[in-house]
């Protein structure tokens, strides 16, 4: 077995995804592990979230709830008897995802109980509690008394923080950190010392469990309170008000630092954001020391942003040089914080970009976009920072890290490659396409014709790509005023397209999330078998955009149908309507299936069994 870089799997014990279809099966199953967890059906013990009806708590009780539903695990929700009704506030939000009957029945299973924070509730004991969830104030005093009280009444209990910044060797607990928006976000970084089975059954319910080093604020909140704190800095260099540096820093990486915050609610973040920073200042010194803003809305809780919203009907432009010192003082700290994170190998450098993106609302990865800056820029960025804040020159600067920027695992951030020496994987981990994954996609081609295979399946990587959603419009952007930029982007990205379907003997394209859509379903139906779990809704929604398929979606896809079906095929461009793939076989899926036997059917496909499958 030959891996252009580590799989993402195999960072919390489930191997190769190219395993999984010489296997036939996914590595582990949710029923087993429920089993060895909270034992078998007519013994089933239960999850504690302590901390339930706060923001943390009450989503990760909506999120666990729904897809723990079924196997009857208890879910006793934990909090102090004022404590405003957290759990509560998510009904609507449960009811309008599930339907009022489900959503009826996941709250059947959850059970609250008050507690004076110094005793148990008695009736607990009944209950067998199994697991439990922490989501107690960031107070370590409290955290490391609440252990031990349910150590000593429940010996043998897993546990986990889901701190946002104190590591696991402060706590002395495993880490399971949530990204926010709480109840919809399903990442969770993860700090143990050898992959467990918790671990393995957040993956299993369909999360997204990433491994991470222990260290102050892991890496979601290195980065997420870093940009905050470069904002701040900014702020007290130029006296911008708020709105306008989230509308700068928006236009430059994507995100809008302020506004998060006073989404998620300005008094606990601002303290959890102070908290972070810190610690970390503690450890690492000035450039995350909090500023004199944060200090004072930490205590405060007030927003950001004014209750009204007011914002001046000013055309308020910055001059090429004011633009450029504010890039200095966002990019040069968010660079020099990174470069700590590569130095201490806080995690694999897929996970560190993905928690970007996906948890960060990053455009690009921080990795990717330094990977595009170039290693001599990157490094220039930091020192003309410095020169603008100096006092963060002296402390966890490492420029060495980036020395390896060619390396695989830097130039391999989305797209993965994997051999057996007859099949080739190629396996995506952004959910949407982009100049990146095009480039990384044609180097994972060139890897493995270079290794002389001719056998390949395209696939998601069981990992990050949960669904497949299409192209990235944000790539289309420059076309918008330049008409070559789109030709461009249509022609190379066609061009990639083509080349599963022209250099491999057999390709491959798999669907198993929940949707594969746009410019992503053009890209796999260029392969020349399309092989899709039953429920994997498909389409090309680009009329809604509006825009029209620009990976040759409007006639590869005719081409391969009957004249017959070309009128689905229609619906689908005219309509932007998706269906399910056990609707769509014969005129754009050749197979669906269960999980399972789309996963055998794919292996057959590829390696040359006998699959009984006509190629269209």
């Amino acid at each position: 077995m030959k891996t252009l870089r580590q799989p993402t799997l195999d960072t919390f014990g489930l191997g190769n995804v190219l395993d999984i279809f010489k296997n036939g099966k996914l590595p582990v199953n949710a029923d087993s592990l429920v089993d060895t967890i909270f034992g078998d059906s007519s013994n089933r013990g239960a999850i504690v979230i302590s901390g339930a009806n706060g923001i943390v708590g009450a989503g990760k009780t909506m999120q666990l709830g729904s897809r723990l539903q079924k196997y009857n695990i208890p879910i006793i929700a934990l909090d102090f008897p004022g404590a405003p009704d957290g759990i509560g506030m998510q009904y609507q939000g449960l009811k309008g995802s599930f339907g009022q009957k489900q959503a009826d029945e996941i709250m059947a299973n959850v059970i609250r109980f008050n507690y004076d924070g110094k005793k148990l509730p008695s009736q607990l004991k009944d209950f067998n509690p199994r697991f439990l969830l922490e989501a107690i104030p960031e107070i370590l005093d409290i955290k490391k008394n609440h252990y031990k009280v349910f150590r000593e009444t429940f010996p043998g209990i897993a546990i986990r923080s889901v701190t946002s910044g104190f590591p696991s060797s402060e706590l002395g607990v495993g880490i399971a950190h949530p990204a926010f928006p709480h109840q919809i976000n399903k990442m969770w970084e993860t700090v143990e010392d050898t992959p467990s089975d918790i671990t393995k059954l957040l993956w299993a319910v369909g999360l997204i469990p990433v491994p991470v080093s222990d260290h102050w604020s892991f890496v979601l909140d290195v980065l997420f309170c870093g940009l905050m704190s470069a904002g701040l800095r900014y702020r007290q260099a130029s006296n911008m008000p708020y709105w306008k540096i989230d509308k700068l820093i928006r236009k430059l990486l994507g995100p809008n630092p302020f506004r998060a915050h006073d989404a998620i609610g300005a008094k606990g973040a601002n303290f959890l954001t102070w908290s972070c920073l810190y610690h970390l200042s503690e450890t690492y010194g000035n450039l995350f020391k909090p500023t004199f803003d944060l200090e004072y809305r930490k205590e405060s809780g007030q927003n950001w942003y004014p209750l009204n919203h007011f914002r001046p009907v000013v055309n308020w432009t910055l001059s090429d040089d004011e633009l450029d010192e504010m890039n200095k003082w966002i990019l040069g700290p968010m660079i020099q914080m990174t470069s700590l994170m590569l130095h201490e190998n806080r995690g694999h450098l897929s996970h560190i970009n993905a928690i970007c993106e996906i948890c960060a609302q990053f455009r690009s990865g921080i990795l990717a976009t330094i990977r595009q800056l170039g290693t001599e820029k990157s490094i220039k960025l930091v020192e003309e920072y410095h020169k603008l804040d100096p006092q963060s020159a002296s402390s966890c600067w490492y420029p060495e890290v980036f020395e390896k920027i060619n390396d695989p695992e830097w130039q391999q951030l989305y797209v993965n490659a994997e051999h057996d020496g007859s099949v080739g994987l190629i396996t995506i981990n952004r959910e949407s396409y982009n100049k990146d994954v095009d480039i990384e996609l044609n180097c994972a081609i060139n890897w493995l014709k270079s290794e002389n295979i001719e056998r390949v399946i395209l696939s998601g990587d069981f990992h990050f790509s949960t669904q497949l959603v299409g192209a990235d419009t944000s790539d289309f952007y420059p076309a918008l005023e330049d008409a070559d930029k789109g030709y461009d982007i249509s022609l190379n990205w066609s061009t990639t397209a083509r080349r599963l379907h022209d250099e491999f003997k057999v390709s491959v394209g798999f669907l198993n999330g929940k949707r594969c859509l746009g410019g992503m379903l053009e890209l796999m139906m260029h392969c020349h078998y399309l092989i899709a779990t039953n429920d994997c809704q498909v389409g090309m929604p680009e009329v809604t955009l509006p825009v029209i398929p620009g990976m040759e979606g409007c006639h590869w896809s005719f081409r391969k149908a009957k004249k017959e079906d070309w009128s689905k095929i229609s619906d689908l461009l005219f309509t932007g309507q998706a269906v399910k793939a056990s609707g769509a076989v014969g005129w754009l899926i050749d197979f669906a299936g269960t999980e399972e036997d789309a996963i055998k059917m794919a292996w057959k496909t590829a390696s040359g069994d006998n699959h009984g499958l006509t190629k269209r």
